[in-house]
Order: structure tokens, then C-alpha cells, then sequence
């Protein structure tokens, strides 16, 4: 089903808005990777969606999955819901069964949309978390600006992160933190190449 929409969406959202993709050669073609992106809106899930041909599972808020219908039709296209308020351990399992299935996370670290095209907002450490219980890369990219009709807009997609040396580490708040400042730097990097 996502692959069909995906067909069916890309030619029309594409019309509307252009897009350029620099550093696609970075997305795995196979392999598990965790891609994090800044988030402006609820259509960078489109622009994300329609630049990258690999199905993406993206995780959510839990508050969009309200509805038997939206509960249905965003799990099926790959969404993982996650309460933003506590610990969600169930969503950090759900996320590592994802990568340990070599397919493609997609999480927006700064855990709201940002109301700014200026500045990044501080980083959750969630991202850092799952890369390094699952191991898998986390992949920065930039998206330009907030998704708008007949506005060019440019996604940047930078080069994987490796994890492998935190692996036997006790993983720590420290440890958490020294990987989101490695995450910040990545993508701020990425908003001014």
C-alpha cells in the first residue's frame, strides 16, 4: 500500500512542490539506518516521503493515531506511535524491531514542529538512543524550508554517523548527550553547506 500511494502521490506532489535532493547516494539501498530530519510541518512526511523511494517508518505523535480509520491507514503506511510525555518503552522496542528488519526509521529529533525556518531546536535523545541499542547509522538531513505550493525547496541528506563505539558502553544520560551534540552539529552543518 505505501509503495502504491507513493507511485500514485509522487508525480502530483512533485508538480507542486519542486524540490531538490542533494547526498542521495547517502540512504542505504538495503541496509537499516535511522534518518533524522528537521520538522516544520505535518507534510515533511510528503516531501520525505516522495524524495526518498525506500518505504520510510516514521515515528508519530500517538495523539494523530486518534480514530479507528487514522489508527489503521498510518500503521499500515509504517507509522509508530510514541507519547511524547513519558518513556515510551513499547515505541523504542517497535523502532529496534524496525532496524533489526534492515528497513529505514525516520524520526524528527526536535520531538515538535518548529515554527522557525532559523534555528534548530534542542535535540531529543531518543534517536541517539535507538541508534545505539540497534546499532544502526543515523543518517542527518535538512530540509530547507517549511513545505510550501510552487516553492522550491532543497533537502539536504549528509553522511551516516556510525554508533559502533558506544556499543559496549554503559549508555548513560553523558553518553546520550555526547551523541545528540555529534546529531546537532551534523545537521546545523548541514543547514549552511
Amino acid at each position: 500500500m505505501y509503495k502504491i500511494l507513493q507511485i500514485i502521490v509522487w508525480p502530483f506532489y512533485r508538480l507542486f512542490h519542486p524540490i531538490k535532493i542533494i547526498g542521495k547516494k547517502n540512504i542505504p539501498k538495503k541496509s537499516k539506518a535511522i534518518l533524522i530530519c528537521n520538522h516544520y510541518s505535518n507534510s515533511d512526511i510528503l516531501v520525505l516521503g516522495t524524495a526518498i523511494f525506500r518505504k520510510q517508518h516514521f515515528l508519530a505523535k500517538k495523539e494523530l493515531f486518534n480514530g479507528r480509520f487514522k489508527n489503521w491507514f498510518l500503521k499500515k503506511m509504517g507509522a509508530i506511535p510514541i507519547d511524547r510525555g513519558t518513556a515510551d518503552i513499547k515505541a523504542v522496542k517497535n523502532c529496534i524491531s524496525v532496524l533489526n528488519d534492515n528497513k529505514l526509521l525516520t524520526i524528527f529529533p526536535e520531538g515538535t514542529r518548529n515554527k522557525t525556518e532559523e534555528e534548530l531546536l534542542a535535540l531529543k535523545n531518543g534517536a541517539g538512543l535507538i541508534a545505539i541499542k540497534s546499532g544502526a547509522p543515523i543518517i542527518p538531513m535538512w530540509l530547507e524550508k517549511k513545505p510550501k505550493a510552487f516553492r522550491k525547496n532543497k533537502l539536504t541528506i549528509g553522511e551516516p554517523i556510525l554508533v559502533e563505539k558506544y556499543k559496549n558502553q554503559k549508555l548513560t544520560n553523558e553518553i546520550l548527550d555526547e551523541l545528540g551534540n555529534v546529531l546537532t552539529n551534523s545537521m546545523i552543518k548541514l543547514k549552511k553547506s
